[in-house]
Order: C-alpha cells, then structure tokens, then sequence
C-alpha cells in the first residue's frame, strides 16, 4: 500500500477564525454553517481569513462501465458527452461559467476511437471501457494501481489551484459506485442502489440484482481497496481517489459532487486515513449509496437541490457559498470597533 505525506489544516488557523467569527457584529453563531465553512477554510489555507477562491477547477473523469445496460441510455452516451464537454455546452460548464470557474475533462476508460479527440484529454488514457462487475472484475491486475496515479498527476497539475471539483461521466456508473459503496460499508444492495439515469420498476429491480451479484462475486477481496477497485470499481473511480488523495498531498481544498466522487472518496479514505481533512460535500444526491458513503466519512452536505446529474455540476453550485463563507470573516465588522 503506498504511504503519503499529508498535512494536517492548521489548528491555530482554525482557533483564531473562530474567535474572529465570535466576535463579528452579529449574535454569537448567527450565521450557522457559513462560520463553520469559514473557519474549515481558514484551516485549509493557513491564514484569517482565507485566500478568496479565484481559481476553481473541475475535472471530469470519463469512462465507460461494463453494467451500462442498467442504464436507462446506452454506452455510446458517455463519449458523446465528451465531445459536449469539449465543446462547452454540458451542465457542469454551463454552470462552472456561472461562478467562473474551469471545466478539464480526463479520457481515463472510454470506451471510443478517441483519434479526433485533443490528446489533453487522453493523456492518462489507462484502457477502453471496464469490465462486467457482475459476472468479471472491471479492472486488469496492475490497472487499479495505475488509474489511481494516472489521478494523481492530474492533481499535481492543477496544484495551483484554490479550489479543485472531481466531476464524472460515464453510462452506467451509478451501478458500479452502489456495488462500490455496498462492499466498503457492508451494506445491502437494495438499501444502496438507486435511480440513477431514471430507471424504475423491472430495470430498478434488474439493477439492484447486479450489484448483489457483483458485491456477492468480489467478497473476500474487499479488505484491501486497489482489490476492491480492480473488483467492483473501474479506471474512472480509481483515477478519482488518486485525485483526492494526491490534493490532500498539496494542502488543496476539495468539493467533492454527487454518489461517484463520495465513492471514489471512500476509497481514498482507506488508502490515505488523513486525505478526508481537505474535502468537503459540495451537495446531497438523489442517489441513497452517497449519503451512506458521506455518514461514512462524516460529512455534511453543503446544498441539498435535489441534483441528480453528476459530472461535478452539484458541487460548483455550492461555490458561492464557500465564498459567500470566506465574505462574512473577510470584511464583516467586529463587535468591538461599534462606536
């Protein structure tokens, strides 16, 4: 198992922005989770009040899942969205342009002839599409390990960051994340698998009976987390827990979105226990795998909108919140300068 050096927030950050938070012209703890956000970034960043977060980042991790047949759209979908990404017209860039913030997307298991496709976005290429969890391991031996720095490199090039977002697209991966969530927590399937695209009825019940198969076909070998991945996870996931795991290494703030980063986070966990001090939940789900996986790793949702649609679109939204949190210990009065 690889070993990291992760700091720890600043302590002494946090103390000195909750007695500035105490003693702001307002009643003592007025402005509820927004005081907690700002002392959280106050922590993160080292100082009080915190640096503003100019330059927020998302990165989409793309591939294709070997259970995309549960989906209620086919596989051909995800590198269709790619292309719609690229372009700048899916939900999470529309959004990201709303708080300015920048949409990088990561080929890490389409499953595409991707020869007309910038090599930006291929550039950690790791293979085309996962396998079959139900009936197959989604990963070759050596591929869990491999996707997993293939994310931290990415990472360490957005280390310049204020702020970095894991976003996801890929057909099929509510699947594999309930399948994910159910082996780390122990949980049954029906208490995890969601809608997902929209399924219901017989294609819900058809889903839910994949992940029971697939959690039932990978126990033994979910102790340790890369067999847990190669197992029941896929490249896309792997490559999302590098991620988080690597901008905890360089002390960066992390939203995580909906049910695959929260996922994908539980894993990190496992590999790196201290990575969960740099991440925050952007926003609650549909999905029920996700506030399983969050209760996990203690933590609170910041937005609760009823988002559903993934690719990081939920946790941008709660970007003017953090700010909004940075706002009140950056430029509210104190009580003690009141004439």
């Amino acid at each position: 198992m690889p070993r990291f050096d992760i700091p720890v927030p600043d302590a002494a950050a946090r103390a000195a922005a909750q007695e500035r938070l105490d003693g702001l012209v307002k009643p003592l703890g007025a402005l509820g989770r927004l005081e907690e956000l700002a002392a959280w970034l106050s922590a993160a960043h080292g100082v009080v009040p915190p640096r503003p977060l100019d330059d927020v980042r998302v990165v989409v991790f793309a591939g294709d899942h070997g259970v995309s047949a549960q989906s209620a759209y086919p596989r051909e979908v995800t590198a269709a969205m790619v292309r719609v990404f690229l372009a700048g017209r899916s939900g999470v860039t529309v959004l990201a342009a709303q708080v300015g913030a920048r949409v990088r997307v990561a080929d890490i298991a389409v499953d595409w002839d991707a020869s007309d496709v910038p090599a930006s976005v291929t550039a950690h290429k790791i293979r085309r599409g996962s396998g079959a969890i139900d009936v197959e391991d989604a990963l070759a031996p050596g591929e869990a390990l491999a996707a997993f720095e293939a994310g931290r490199a990415i990472a360490a090039e957005e280390a310049d960051a204020d702020l970095l977002i894991p976003g996801d697209m890929g057909i099929g991966n509510t699947t594999m994340c309930a399948a994910l969530v159910a082996a780390t927590l122990g949980l049954p399937a029906a208490e995890v698998v969601g809608t997902g695209t929209g399924v219901s009825g017989a294609a819900l019940d058809a889903k839910t009976a994949v992940v029971e198969a697939a959690v039932q076909r990978a126990a033994g070998r979910v102790t340790d987390p890369f067999e847990r991945l190669t197992a029941l996870g896929s490249a896309c996931v792997a490559a999302t827990a590098g991620f988080l795991v690597e901008a905890a290494v360089c002390g960066i703030p992390v939203l995580l979105d909906g049910i695959f980063s929260s996922a994908a986070a539980l894993v990190a966990r496992d590999i790196a226990p201290g990575a969960k001090q740099w991440w925050l939940a952007g926003h609650r789900s549909t999905e029920p795998s996700q506030a399983f996986a969050l209760k996990a790793l203690g933590l609170t949702p910041i937005l609760d909108l009823g988002l559903r649609l993934g690719e990081g679109s939920g946790a941008v939204q709660a970007v003017p919140t953090l700010r909004a949190a940075r706002a009140i210990i950056a430029d509210m009065g104190l009580l003690a300068d009141l004439a």
